[in-house]
Order: C-alpha cells, then structure tokens, then sequence
C-alpha cells in the first residue's frame, strides 16, 4: 500500500487518496485527529524530532504528500513509511496540545472515539487517550476516565499496540484545563461485597475508612470556601448521579 499522492480512477470519477487520510483510515489509527498541513511544514513545530527520525524534511514531504516514493525500492519505500507513521504519532503529540488539535480531540472524546470507562460506578464516562512517557517506543497508550481518576489498558489489540508517546503525558491535563467544563463530579458510590446480603467485615472497614477520608477532605475545601457539591471537579451523592 502507497502513503503517496496517488491519483484512482473508478468508472465514474477522478479522486485523489492523500497520506494523512490513509494513515488515519488505518485500523488502530482512529485515535489520532489529521494535523493541518501547515502545521506539520512549520519548522519549528519539529524542533528536535530530527533525534528520533532520519531524513526528516522528506518524511514531511511524504506526510504533506509533495513528494511520490512509488520509484523508491520496496525495501526504502516501507522503511521511508514507516518512519512517516512514527514522524505523525510525535507531531501529534504536540499538535494535540494547541488549540485545533485540542478542539479536534475534544469533538473525538464527545462522540466517544476513544471509548468509555469500564467502570460500572462511572456509568459509561469517555475516555482519554494518554502516555505513560514522552519517549517513543517505550510504552503503549493508556486511556485514562476523569471520572474515577483511574489508567485502563484499550479494549482493542490494535489500540494496545500504539505508541503513548504519540498522545503524551500532558494532554488529559491540558484537555480538562481548556474545557473546564468537562470535568466530571466524582461519584461517591464503591461497592462492597457482600455475603448473604451482609457486608465483609474487612472490606466493610475499607469502605468506612474511605468514607472518613472524603468527609475530610470535603470539610478541607468547604472550610476554604470551595464548592464542592455537584459542581465540576467535585462530588456528587450517587442518589443524585445521571445513569
């Protein structure tokens, strides 16, 4: 398969397949949002890439699709692309920091692309894409539920397989901070086993204790006139949680 300006031609029309759309059709791929192509042919957006890719103003050339690689051998056009996807997943992790790039992902978390918590006390909350390192080919991503403050590993073995370090270790933060109002409550309920309808007396002991603890801390922030009370980023009873 060619990442290249290539030019289809069907019985009925003349259309032309482009790099970033092919890489984004890609299965595993759909985390990523298409990064302008000015962005991607601004220097100084690549500052220091050039330490993890070779030959990297033709990779740009081969993403921004300026330049057909179909005439290289296989052997140099596979390597040439593969140097292409991992060139996009680290531009990536910086454009999706900027202003387009965190629109782009917040209508991605909106409709769900990244999946949701599974939790069953989160009632389904999307997720988010995040590294556990800002070094390529060291860890895989990690989706990450605002709600419950918790990491899970994708569903999908695709997804398993993908750099983190294409998405990195600031975007949650970064997310939440410019849209403030996507921070969830946090929802008081856990659940306690039970037996014969009785509580686990250690398990019982825990729940107490955690209890305890978030009494604590409400009475801290409420002392420091911090509404905390089904208002976003603090708590909400579960009898007043959406299902």
């Amino acid at each position: 398969m060619s990442y290249g300006n290539e030019q289809y031609t069907d019985s009925s029309s003349d259309f032309t397949e482009y790099w970033i759309d092919l890489f984004l059709g890609i299965k595993g791929n759909e985390y990523f949002c298409d990064i302008d192509d000015d962005y991607i042919r601004d220097r100084f957006n690549l500052t220091g890439l050039n330490s993890e890719v070779g030959k990297l103003p033709t990779l740009v050339d081969i993403i921004t699709d300026m330049v057909d690689i179909e005439s290289q051998p296989e052997e140099v056009r596979n390597e040439m692309e593969q140097n292409a996807r991992v060139l996009y997943g680290l531009i990536h992790a910086r454009y999706i920091l900027t202003q387009r790039g965190l629109n782009k992902m917040f209508e991605k978390y909106k409709n769900g692309d990244f999946g949701y918590c599974p939790r069953v006390n989160c009632h389904l909350h999307p997720l988010l894409p995040i590294g556990l390192t800002d070094q390529p080919r060291m860890l895989a991503v990690k989706l990450y539920c605002a709600k419950c403050e918790d990491l899970y590993n994708p569903k999908s073995g695709r997804h398993s397989v993908v750099d983190g370090a294409y998405f990195g270790t600031s975007f949650p933060a970064m997310f939440f901070q410019n849209f403030p109002h996507a921070v969830p409550t946090h929802n008081k309920e856990t659940y306690v086993p039970k037996v014969f309808g009785f509580k686990v007396h250690e398990y019982s002991k825990l729940d107490r204790w955690r209890c305890l603890q978030r009494q604590k801390l409400e009475k801290r922030l409420q002392d420091q006139g911090i509404e905390i009370s089904n208002t976003n980023g603090g708590f909400v009873d579960a009898s007043k949680q959406d299902s």
